[in-house]
This record gives structure tokens, C-alpha cells and sequence, in this order.
């Protein structure tokens, strides 16, 4: 049976059964996972910028299976070319013809593991599938699968190895967090479920299935936001533009995203209104990405994420009553 709607109450029942099941494979803060879901449900794409070791493929290995959804990795290395992700035509000497082989990118959830290690030519084509949820090869388009999510991984740019992702590039993430270390006690939990078990990788059953993944991404449109609430998330992103270590503020396109963000994210809350504390929460991972300082903050080690608590410090925050 197909659902057309879920009501604010049920997507965020939905939601947290998806996170308690993640969290029985995985082990990380709820707000990561609060993050991660915000960006599907938002209709995006998320950057995790993290040191290898600390969960990012078993975290997407495990959002997939709880949403029910096909699941593909992609090893993103110097030497990968366009066509190993998007596809490539293959002649078929039975036929005579050319037969489209799919790339890994047709799949639901697509984790692009260190895509920073690729060449530019090789992550503006990924970058071009996220934005028209399509691939063109020879001349022909293919859609890929609704929905279409994609986790990029990135190692931080002082590795060797790696390219950096341009600022406009990194626009096209609606947001960009990081898993970090366990705590002591997370870590010492890991280390009991492996000796408690002789498969490496948990189990995680399906809460939901792709149809109803659809159905759940459009719960944000019916998330109202209140004209108080809507100046507030104006100001704190027009404010990036008005710090003076900032080159480059969250731009015209970074606003809507930033309002989409706060709608998804009020949803995994399971309210149908968006609160302040909901904008101020998800406004790191929406504007310090987006942020381009100067080169005299560059050269005294300012840090983006400095940069957005001082703007959230700026702005008043609106009274909490009438939110609805």
C-alpha cells in the first residue's frame, strides 16, 4: 500500500525507531546522526570530514539498511576516472550494440569515500549527478534512483594526497559535519559488542522501505516557520557577511538551504513548527562550509566553525512563545 503523507507525528516516530536502530550498530552522538538524517530528509547531500577509522562506512552501511535503501561505496582514489562512477557504454558482440553498464553511483545511498583523494574532473561529476540526480554518458542521460542521497567523506586537507574541495563545491553539500572519537566509554562499548559477536559488522533491519523514504522527505513542506523565526535564520546568515575576517558569506542559495535544514530538522523532533533553538542548532553545519575568510584570518589560524559561534553570538535570539 502506498502512503501519500506521513503526519509531523508519525515521520518522527519513523525517525527515532531509524536511529535507535543505527545506534545498535553504531557507535557515535545522536546529534551526527541527527545531521546525517536532516540532509536526507532535506533533499541534500552531506560532507563528513573526519580522520580514517572513526565509522563513517559502517554509519552509512547502517543508515541504508534502517531506511531500507540500496546501498553502494566508492573508493575515491587519484587514478578513478568519471566513467568508473557514472557508467560506461559496453559493446556487446552478441548484439552488435552498445548496452549502458551502470556506475556505482545507481544506488539509493551512495557513500563517496575520501573524494578529496580524486581529481577535480572526477568530483565535479559526482558533484553534477548530487545537483540533477542524473548522469550523462555519450551523449545519453540516465536518472538515478529516487532517493538519491550521497555521504562524501573528505580527509583533512593537511593529509597528503588529497585535493581540496573548492568552495563552490562544498556549496553544494547542505551541510557538513564530523563524526569525531567516541567517548571513553563509547570506545570501550565498541571493543565489548566485538567480543560479543563473531560477525564484524551488525545487523541493522529495515524500518521503513524507499517508497515510504519518499514519502518521508516530502514530512518537511508541512513544517511551518513563524515570520520572527525565518528573520532570525535571515540575520545569523547575513551576518557571515558582515564579519570582517569573512571573505566570502553564506550566500542567496545558502539561505534557502539553511531554511530547508531547519524544517528537516524540526521533523526528526516530530513538531510541525520550527523553533529558534532548532535554527541554532543546525546553523554550524549549514554556514561554516560555506564560509571563505580572508587571507589575514587565514594567517592567524581562524577557524570557520570560531567564525559561526561568533556570529550566532550576534545575533538575538526570538522570544520561544508562539512558535506554532
Amino acid at each position: 500500500m502506498t502512503i501519500d503523507k506521513f503526519s509531523i507525528e508519525e515521520a518522527g516516530s519513523h525517525i527515532e525507531r531509524i536511529i535507535d536502530e543505527i545506534s545498535s550498530a553504531v557507535i557515535t552522538d545522536r546529534s551526527f546522526l541527527e545531521v546525517i538524517i536532516t540532509g536526507l530528509l532535506a533533499r541534500g547531500h552531506v560532507l563528513v570530514e573526519d580522520v580514517p577509522g572513526t565509522g563513517k562506512t559502517l554509519t552509512a552501511i547502517a543508515l541504508a539498511d534502517a531506511f531500507g535503501l540500496e546501498y553502494n561505496r566508492i573508493q575515491f582514489t587519484p587514478d578513478l576516472l568519471p566513467s568508473d562512477i557514472t557508467g560506461t557504454h559496453i559493446f556487446d558482440e552478441q548484439t552488435g550494440e552498445f548496452s549502458f553498464q551502470q556506475g556505482p553511483l545507481f544506488a539509493n545511498v551512495v557513500l563517496a569515500d575520501e573524494i578529496n583523494r580524486a581529481p577535480p574532473k572526477t568530483q565535479s561529476a559526482l558533484l553534477e549527478a548530487m545537483d540533477e540526480q542524473q548522469v550523462t554518458v555519450g551523449g545519453d542521460t540516465y536518472p538515478l534512483p529516487e532517493p538519491f542521497f550521497v555521504i562524501a567523506t573528505q580527509n583533512p586537507v593537511e593529509q597528503e594526497g588529497t585535493f581540496s574541495l573548492p568552495e563552490a563545491q562544498q556549496d553544494r553539500f547542505i551541510l557538513k559535519t564530523s563524526i569525531g572519537y567516541p567517548s571513553r566509554e563509547g570506545e570501550l562499548e565498541l571493543i565489548n559488542r566485538r567480543s560479543n559477536r563473531q560477525l564484524t559488522t551488525p545487523e541493522v533491519d529495515a524500518v521503513i522501505n524507499p517508497d515510504q523514504v519518499v514519502t518521508l522527505r516530502q514530512t518537511p513542506e508541512y513544517v511551518s516557520m513563524r515570520l520572527n523565526v525565518r528573520e532570525y535564520l535571515t540575520d545569523i546568515a547575513r551576518q557571515t557577511r558582515k564579519d570582517d575576517r569573512v571573505e566570502v558569506g553564506v550566500s542567496p542559495r545558502g539561505i534557502q538551504r539553511f531554511y530547508e535544514a531547519a524544517r528537516a530538522y524540526a521533523v526528526i523532533a516530530g513538531r510541525s513548527y520550527v523553533t529558534p533553538d532548532d535554527v541554532k542548532t543546525i546553523a554550524s553545519a549549514v554556514i561554516t562550509h560555506r564560509l571563505v575568510l580572508t587571507s589575514e584570518a587565514t594567517i592567524r589560524d581562524i577557524k570557520p566553525k570560531a567564525v559561526t559561534h561568533s556570529v550566532l553570538d550576534a545575533v538575538d535570539v526570538p522570544a520561544a512563545q508562539g512558535m506554532k
